[in-house]
């Protein structure tokens, strides 16, 4: 089987035939490749994007996927045009650069994916991608082995041992590489176990995710030093001294880390639960193992260290029972038959959209008010997160709806003024 990647002509000879009349016909061959492999991507992906996807991406050319497929496609119609005989110039050129685009559409997808909204992810990005371009384009042009052979030069010594600048370089790229596997794996297995988690085993499965995401990334780690050509016996004991130093330094921030599991593990906290926190109140929208994210009924989102939520006093509002208790208060004038009106009201309510009908929907005569009966409306929800002034709302535009059919009077505030001896009724008060 011939090779995938062919060592590259002489730069003039490669000019002089692509400008070839075969050219042509691999050009147009190689359109095709790519358009194939563009309808059989758009057709295993459908016609929805898929944002957090590596293999898809965003965009139907932006993922793992379409380089993998037009790569597959290439070689094959290279090894097709060989058997007929057909020069080859424009394949030269098109593996090496598909080879290159799956390499950086690998990276870039697994990075985003991996760290989603961080800002050095682009800076690796950019990097990665002149990187691979800057190989491509020396290994084109032939200037590669020089450019390795010069690097084979540069060299120094650590302590009693011999260091290239190329044997650096090459070290870095197998340990980049490591990581980004690594990272692609956990990626993989962390949207796997939190794709077919339910509301009542999310957490158990956060942890899981997040346990098998610093493994590999701990596995990994050795592996990329051991690609690098480090040594990982001399690391013992300068690992042991600078292990007591971090663990005097990193105090707040390995509790933080044993909360957030401890947190996962006793579910006493989940995710989509209503809490207040240090006089902050909303739902929690993640749990990560160094911190949780608090998210407002108003859109504000608190970054809570998870140490906090060990030692201080949380309140759960939906622990035990996602169903929170509301009310709202309403007055009717003296003299209102409440023996009708009071079921009334409970049937009206009863029929708000979110209130539930366990438990029921109560009317209390709780006050003899001075301008009328007051009236306390109690009524349970089961979805805290929306907020409940939307539930009041309702319910109070039915209750004066109700009021306005059965022609209940809604009492205005009313004064009693007493006039000094001797002034008539009709008197101005400016006299």
């Amino acid at each position: 089987m011939a090779p995938m990647l062919p060592q590259p002509d002489d730069l003039a000879t490669l000019l002089r035939a692509l400008l070839h009349p075969s050219a042509l016909t691999e050009c147009a061959v190689l359109a095709a490749c790519l358009l194939a492999a563009w309808a059989l991507v758009r057709l295993i992906r459908g016609p929805e994007p898929r944002p957090g996807s590596i293999w898809f991406g965003e965009r139907i050319v932006d993922g793992v996927l379409f380089p993998v497929l037009a790569l597959a496609a290439a070689w094959g119609a290279r090894q097709a045009l060989l058997l007929m005989g057909l020069p080859l110039a424009v394949f030269k050129l098109a593996l090496p650069i598909l080879v290159s685009l799956l390499v950086i559409r690998f990276g870039v997808r697994v990075l985003r994916v991996a760290f989603p909204g961080s800002r050095a992810v682009r800076v690796l990005e950019r990097t990665l991608s002149w990187l691979v371009w800057a190989w491509l384009v020396l290994w084109l042009t032939g200037l590669l082995p020089a450019v390795m052979g010069e690097l084979e030069d540069i060299t120094w010594k650590v302590g009693t041992t011999k260091v290239s600048l190329r044997s650096v370089i090459e070290g870095t790229v197998s340990a980049g590489l490591v990581l980004v596997v690594v990272l692609w794996i956990s990626a993989a297995i962390e949207a796997r176990l939190l794709k077919g988690a339910g509301a009542a085993n999310l957490s158990l499965c956060k942890i899981a995710a997040n346990a098998v995401r610093a493994l590999l990334l701990f596995i990994g780690l050795l592996l990329a030093l051991e690609a690098a050509g480090i040594d990982l016996t001399a690391l013992g004991v300068l690992g042991g001294a600078v292990g007591v130093g971090l663990g005097f330094g990193l105090q707040k921030l390995a509790s933080n880390y044993v909360s957030g599991f401890v947190i996962l593990a006793e579910r006493s906290l989940r995710i989509g639960d209503m809490v207040k926190v240090d006089g902050f109140e909303g739902r929690i929208t993640d749990i990560a193992t160094r911190y949780t994210v608090v998210r407002a009924l108003n859109g504000r989102e608190a970054i809570v260290p998870n140490e906090l939520l060990i030692t201080q006093r949380v309140e759960n509002l939906s622990l035990a029972d996602p169903r929170v208790s509301a009310s709202t208060v309403v007055q009717v004038a003296y003299g209102t038959d409440l023996e009708t009106l009071i079921p009334r009201l409970e049937a009206v309510v009863k029929g708000v959209p979110r209130v539930i009908a366990d438990p029921a929907p109560a009317v209390q005569l709780t006050e003899f008010a001075p301008d009328g009966l007051e009236l306390t409306v109690n009524f349970w929800i089961d979805d805290p997160h929306n907020g409940a002034g939307g539930a009041r709302a309702a319910v109070n535009l039915e209750l004066w709806r109700t009021l306005q059919q059965l022609g209940v009077e809604i009492p205005f505030p009313q004064r009693v003024v007493h006039l000094p001896a001797g002034v008539p009724a009709g008197t101005p008060p400016a006299a």
